[in-house]
C-alpha cells in the first residue's frame, strides 16, 4: 500500500532495502515501540534510557529547555536509540518553540498581517534552524486551520487568518523554508480546527462543513500541499461528520478510518505519514476506552501515536492488541514501515543525526532578531482610531494609567517591558490597582471628576494569551458595576486605547474604545515596536488577516 518511489517518499532502491530489512530485523518489541512519540521531561541519561529508550519509540517531543540542555539531550537520544529517531518541537512561532534562548519570531497571524508571504518563509527558516542547531529534525507546524469562527479560544492567532489562499500561501512558504534546511514538518490539525467554538483539548470539537463547503475550503489547502509533497500531516481530536459514516460519526478524526484512511489517504491521495495530535486530550480520550482508543487510532490510519496517559501503560495495551488480533499484522508493518519509509526519505539512515556544536551560536542570533523586529515592525494593524488620538506624547498626556488584560504567567515580563518602553517617551506610567470595597464603609472610587483630575491617559494592555484547556479567551472585569477604574465606563471622560498583545477580537468586548490596535504576539520586540509606533515613530501598516470587528457594525462606530 505504500509507494516508496513516489511522492512523498521518492525512495531509491538501497532506501527501500533499508526499509525492508529493517523492519524485518526488528523485534515485535521494537515494532509497537515505533509506533509511540512519547514525551520527555527529564534530561537525565538514566531516566532517557531506561524511561523512554527502553521501549524503542519512533520519536520523542522534549519539553523547551536552555539550549546546552536541548543539544546534550537531542545528542543523547540520537546516539543511544538503534534506530534514528524523529525529535519534534512545536515550532509554530520561532526558535523559542524548542531552546529558552531562540528567536520569538512571531504568531502566525502576526506573521499574515505583514500582509507578505516571505515573513512566513522567515518564520520557517528561523525555526528550521535554531531547532536543527541542537537536534530537532521535526516540526510539529504549520497550523493550517483557517480562523473562520472568532470564539474559538485555540486556534485565533496560531493561525494565518480566515483566508484559505492566504492559510495555503503563508503555509506553503514555511514548509520550503523548512525543506531547505532538512526540516520535516506536519501541517495540522486535519481536518481542520477553527469552524467549533470549542477546543479539542478539553472535548472533541466539529468541524461542521457540508462536503462542498470542506472540499472548497481546508479540502482545498490539504490537497495542495499533498500535490505539493508534505511528509507528514497532524490528524487533530476533530469531527467532520459530512464525511463520517454513520457508525463513526462525531468519533474525532484521530479514531475514525472514514477521515484518515477513506478522506485522506484514498480521496486526497496521501502517501505519507500520519501522526495523531496529543493522545491525552480529552477530545481523545473521551471517545472510547483507553485500552481500545491506543490501537482504534492505528487501524484507523494513524501511523505514530502521540504522547500517553501513562507510557508503560499505552504501550501495554498497543502490545495486547496486537497479541490479540485487535491490531493486525498487515496495518502494524504498514505503520512501521511508513514511519521507517520517512526517515529513509530524510537520509536518516544513512549520515550522523547528532547535531553539530557550532550550529548553537545561530541561536537566537543577530539576523534572526533583526527579522523579528522588521516583522513585529510591519504587522502592528491599528484597527480604528476614531478620536484621533494617535501619535500620543508625553507632553499632552503624562500621567498614564495602565492596566495588563489577563492572568496569564507572561504578565510580569509584558508589564516590566511595556512599562520601561513608555518611561523611555517621558511617561508617568500609573498602574492599575484592584479596589478592595467593604460595603460597611466608604466606597474606595474616584468620582468622575477625581478620575479626570488623577489621569491624562488610559492604556489597556490585554495579554489572555492563547493556551489549551479554555473555554474562551475572552475579557473578564473585575468592576462593581461601572465603579472603579477597571472596566472603561471612562472613555467619554479621558482618552482610552486598547492594545492586544494577542487575540485579535477583544474588540468585541470593548467596542466602546475608540482606539484599538492589534499586535498578534507579546514578545518584547513586539511590545517595544507598538510603543515606538504609538508615539508617532513609524506608521501602522498591518494588514488584519481576520475581521477584528467580528461582523458587527457596532464595533467600528
Amino acid at each position: 500500500m505504500i509507494n516508496y518511489k513516489g511522492k512523498p517518499f521518492y525512495l531509491n532502491d538501497d532506501d527501500i532495502r533499508w526499509v525492508n530489512e529493517t523492519y524485518e530485523e526488528m523485534t515485535t518489541e521494537e515494532r509497537i515501540g515505533q509506533l509511540f512519540f512519547p514525551i520527555g521531561y527529564s534530561s537525565d541519561p538514566g531516566y532517557l534510557k531506561y524511561a523512554i529508550l527502553n521501549k524503542h519509540p519512533g520519536g520523542l517531543l522534549f519539553r523547551t529547555g536552555g539550549r546546552d540542555e536541548m543539544f546534550e539531550t537531542y545528542s543523547f537520544l540520537q546516539q543511544e536509540s538503534k534506530i534514528p529517531m524523529l525529535l519534534s518541537a512545536n515550532l509554530e512561532a520561532g526558535g523559542d518553540g524548542i531552546v529558552a534562548e531562540g528567536t520569538s519570531f512571531g504568531k502566525q497571524m502576526q506573521v499574515a498581517a505583514t500582509d507578505e508571504p516571505e515573513q512566513a518563509y522567515r518564520l520557517g527558516k528561523v525555526c528550521a534552524v535554531e531547532g536543527k542547531a541542537v537536534g530537532c529534525n521535526y516540526a510539529f507546524a504549520p497550523v493550517c486551520d483557517i480562523d473562520l469562527n472568532f470564539r474559538n479560544p485555540i486556534t485565533n492567532v496560531r493561525t494565518y487568518g480566515d483566508d484559505k489562499n492566504r492559510v495555503l500561501e503563508y503555509a506553503r512558504q514555511y514548509i520550503k523554508a523548512c525543506d531547505e534546511e532538512g526540516m520535516l514538518t506536519s501541517p495540522k490539525h486535519f481536518p481542520g480546527d477553527g469552524v467549533d467554538e470549542r477546543d479539542q483539548h478539553i472535548l472533541t470539537s466539529v468541524n461542521s462543513l457540508s462536503r462542498e463547503e470542506w472540499d472548497d475550503s481546508y479540502g482545498y489547502i490539504y490537497r495542495n500541499l499533498i500535490n505539493d509533497g508534505v511528509k507528514t500531516i497532524m490528524a487533530g481530536h476533530i469531527a467532520l461528520p459530512s464525511y463520517q459514516s454513520e457508525e463513526e460519526k462525531y468519533l474525532p478524526a484521530t479514531l475514525s478510518k472514514s477521515i484518515l484512511t477513506d478522506l485522506l489517504r484514498n480521496k486526497l491521495g496521501f502517501n505519507g505519514l500520519i501522526i495523531s495530535d496529543a493522545t491525552p486530550m480529552v477530545g481523545f480520550c473521551n471517545a472510547m476506552e483507553r485500552n481500545k482508543a491506543v490501537y482504534t487510532a492505528i487501524m484507523a490510519g494513524c501511523d505514530m501515536f502521540l504522547f500517553n496517559k501513562d507510557y508503560d501503560e499505552d504501550y501495554g495495551f498497543m502490545m495486547k492488541a496486537y497479541e490479540e488480533g485487535n491490531l493486525t499484522e498487515e496495518r502494524l508493518e504498514e505503520a512501521v514501515k511508513r514511519i521507517l519509509a520517512l526517515k529513509a526519505s530524510m537520509k536518516m539512515h544513512v549520515q550522523d543525526n547528532k547535531p553539530e556544536k557550532e550550529d548553537l551560536e545561530k541561536v537566537g542570533c543577530t539576523l534572526h532578531q533583526k527579522w523579528a523586529e522588521e516583522c513585529a515592525d510591519k504587522a502592528v494593524t491599528l484597527v480604528k482610531d476614531n478620536q484621533k488620538l494617535l501619535p500620543v506624547n508625553s507632553g499632552k498626556y503624562k500621567r498614564v494609567l495602565y492596566q495588563i488584560i489577563g492572568d496569564c504567567a507572561s504578565n510580569e515580563r509584558v508589564e516590566n517591558t511595556f512599562v520601561k518602553a513608555m518611561q523611555k517617551y517621558g511617561y508617568e506610567m500609573i498602574p492599575y490597582e484592584r479596589e478592595v470595597f467593604d460595603f460597611n464603609k466608604p466606597l474606595p472610587f474616584d468620582s468622575v471628576e477625581q478620575f479626570k483630575e488623577k489621569y491624562d491617559l488610559v492604556i489597556y494592555l490585554g495579554n489572555i494569551e492563547n493556551a489549551s484547556n479554555k473555554t474562551t479567551n475572552r475579557i473578564n472585569w473585575y468592576a462593581l458595576f461601572g465603579l472603579g477604574n477597571n472596566i472603561p465606563w471612562f472613555v467619554k471622560e479621558v482618552p482610552t486605547m486598547f492594545i492586544s498583545l494577542q487575540n485579535p477580537y477583544h474588540l468585541f468586548d470593548v467596542p466602546m474604545v475608540q482606539t484599538y490596535i492589534n499586535c498578534y504576539s507579546n514578545h518584547d520586540t513586539m511590545i517595544e515596536t507598538v510603543v515606538r509606533k504609538i508615539n508617532g515613530e513609524g506608521e501602522f501598516t498591518g494588514k488584519s488577516p481576520i475581521d477584528p470587528f467580528c461582523g458587527k457594525e457596532q464595533l467600528k462606530r
